[in-house]
This record gives structure tokens, sequence and C-alpha cells, in this order.
């Protein structure tokens, strides 16, 4: 069907079709995880183009847009240390300079010397970033609630609740893997 239904009025998408031509090919193997770790992959590369254009109509790249958004939503004074950044961005110190030179030189982060130790270096977020972060992320929620027009009120707190209780089970086990391995 092309309108992703299925003739009993259920709906087929694109990860249903892989697993059907998987079970065809090894019909051993369960591919159950397809059909939730797949469609997440899957729900990901739809979107992200339409996150990413959103950005650049703001002038940023998605990495760009995550740096001023972490110390928008710090709260004032809008300011962090580099570590702190990229603990919470979950990217390289060498990424985050990377960043950082970018949006400095664009007038929306300064980087300031630490009131606490002259030594370290703070990166504050200017009145230019923080309204750019603010509208860029408000432009961004539009858009992608638009995708969410599928799903009532209820499936949209359902399915939210149960991805949360998964990433949560899989940082989890990720963690006490960390920690098993010393890391």
């Amino acid at each position: 069907m092309t309108n992703g239904t299925k003739g009993d009025g259920s709906y087929e998408d694109h990860v249903d079709r892989l697993r059907r031509q998987w079970a065809l090919e090894l019909p051993d193997l369960d591919t159950e995880p397809m059909a939730i770790l797949g469609r997440a992959f899957r729900l990901s590369n739809l979107v992200r183009p339409s996150i990413e254009a959103t950005f650049a109509d703001f002038g940023l790249d998605r990495g760009e847009f995550d740096v001023i958004a972490t110390l928008r939503r710090s709260g004032p004074p809008y300011r962090l240390t580099p570590t702190d950044m990229y603990s919470a961005l979950m990217i390289s110190s060498g990424g985050l300079t990377h960043r950082l030179d970018r949006l400095e030189k664009a007038g929306l982060i300064r980087r300031e010397k630490s009131p606490r130790d002259g030594r370290s270096v703070l990166v504050a977020l200017s009145e230019a970033g923080a309204a750019l972060a603010e509208k860029a992320f408000r432009t961004d929620m539009a858009s992608e609630s638009s995708f969410l027009q599928a799903l009532d009120g209820k499936e949209r707190e359902a399915l939210a609740a149960l991805l949360r209780k998964l990433i949560a089970g899989i940082e989890n086990e990720l963690t006490q893997g960390e920690d098993e391995n010393g890391g």
C-alpha cells in the first residue's frame, strides 16, 4: 500500500519492509531490535535535514547551535568552563575549541578569565548569542512539533515515557560497563 497502511488498517513503514526481507533471507534471526532501534535510527535520519536547515537559516551548524544552546540553558550568567561544555556536549576538547573559535569570531560567545582563577577560562554567551540561541531553539521546536502530528497527546506522552525508560536503561548499562572496565 502506498499510503503506509497494510490491508488490515495497520501501518507499514520502511523498517517493516526491511524486517520482512531479512525474515526471508535469515528466517532464524530475530530482528526485533530493528523494530525499535532501527526505527529510532530511521526517525533521526528523517528529521535531521529539517533540523539542520533550521539552524542554517540562523547561520549556524548543529554543533555551533549545541554550544550556544548549552550556554543559554545553563542560566545566568550564561558562562561555563570549557571542561563543563565538552562534557555536556560529549565531544573532544579539540572539537569544542574549533566551534568556540567560529562562534567567537561571529560575536556569539567570548572567552573570559575566571574571576576565581586567573589561569582558567570561562566561555560566556554574548547578548547576541543568547538572542540567537533562543530564536533558533523556538523555531526548531515549532518545526519539530510539526513532525509529531500523527500522534495525539496521550500517544506522545506514552512514547516519551517508553523512550525515557529505554534510554535510561541503556545509559545505566553503558555506565556500568565503563565502571567495570575502569572507565
